[in-house]
């Protein structure tokens, strides 16, 4: 989400002009113990909602999808025709690329985007497969542009379907937006409360810095900071970028290097939050007890726990190639699918 904040609080911030609503469908081939299809929903780079092959039920992240259950609906309507779909085109795809194994990501990106201040509007239908862009829709002359000669055949194909493509102009162009300006006016009129984090101190290593970390908080508006008897700290502190959660909140983390704070003096360190609009700070002191790590001595480590958060990060990742080249963005609810390529 870009910055969406408290206008009675912070008069000076306004909401972003520019606006966006975006959907990601994702498949993929060889990829071991991971969903061979994902689907997600974001607006303004907020993921919003989520389902995959291993949970067809959407995940709305906080209320949003709940709040606009036409958008739910669709989800479980389609994800079950979308993943057999994407498995079809994406062996199709390995026979016209001459490809017979390997690891192999084919997505679909729709959406709009829509500037509030000039109402102008864009919206766009997009392919990819294995990271480079395969099809995309041209609303203005209602064709398809192909930048690959194996895409060449399907482009000629869809072009003919002038019924088709009518529909799909409508579609990103003004039903998208409409979705759209519903999902700004919820987003205006839910989030004019504070929200305040949870604060934790996080280690890796007993020689590694302490972590101060708030997640949760809105709006963006905020400071973290570690002092010592009451003073700010400049020196052996790290700063975090403030970075967007799931649900439309706030995390940011700043660290404090150890080398030069002896044992005793620990009490003398603490960790503050404050948040625009809220009168009172939140204290974290520096108590060894409250720390939060995953160390353990070399001999009991054990490599396999990260492998389960490997897969969806790489389909993310390969999927998300085409979504972020071009800034673009994917496809409203009761959208058509296409055709097989």
């Amino acid at each position: 989400m870009k910055t969406l904040v408290l206008l009675p609080l912070l008069c000076h911030v306004a909401f972003p002009v520019k606006h966006s609503l975006k959907y990601l469908l994702a498949s993929s081939y060889g990829v071991r113990g991971g969903p061979e299809f994902l689907a997600a929903a974001v607006v303004d780079e907020v993921q919003v909602g989520y389902c995959d092959s291993n949970r067809p039920k959407p995940e709305a992240k906080g209320d949003w999808l709940e709040r606009f259950p036409q958008q739910l609906q669709w989800y479980t309507d389609r994800i079950y025709h979308n993943q057999q779909y994407f498995k079809v085109t994406i062996e199709s795809l390995m026979q016209r690329f001459n490809q017979t194994g390997g690891v192999h990501i084919f997505q679909r990106v729709n959406g709009c985007e829509w500037d509030d201040e000039t109402n102008e509007v864009k919206g766009f239908n997009q392919y990819g497969y294995d990271g480079e862009d395969f099809l995309a829709f041209d609303p203005r002359t209602m064709t398809w542009i192909a930048p690959k000669q194996q895409a060449v055949i399907t482009k000629h194909e869809w072009d003919r379907d002038r019924s088709r493509n009518m529909f799909w102009k409508y579609a990103i162009s003004h039903e998208c937006i409409e979705f759209l300006k519903e999902y700004v006016d919820y987003v205006k009129s839910s989030l004019r409360r504070p929200e305040l984090p949870s604060v934790s101190l996080l280690q890796k290593t007993p020689s590694s810095p302490v972590s101060c970390h708030a997640t949760g908080f809105h709006p963006k508006g905020a400071s973290l900071f570690w002092r010592k008897d009451g003073e700010e700290l400049h020196e052996d502190v790290d700063h975090g970028e403030i970075l967007p959660n799931n649900d439309g909140t706030f995390q940011m983390s700043v660290d404090l290097k150890l080398s030069s704070v002896t044992p005793e003096d620990w009490r003398r360190y603490d960790c503050v939050f404050q948040l625009s609009g809220v009168e009172d700070d939140i204290v974290t002191g520096l108590d060894k007890a409250a720390i939060r790590t995953n160390w353990v001595k070399p001999s009991h480590m054990t490599v396999p726990i990260i492998a389960a958060g490997v897969v969806p990060l790489v389909l993310f990742t390969a999927a998300g190639f085409v979504v972020y080249k071009r800034k673009k963005a994917k496809c409203p609810p009761p959208f058509p699918d296409n055709s097989e390529l």
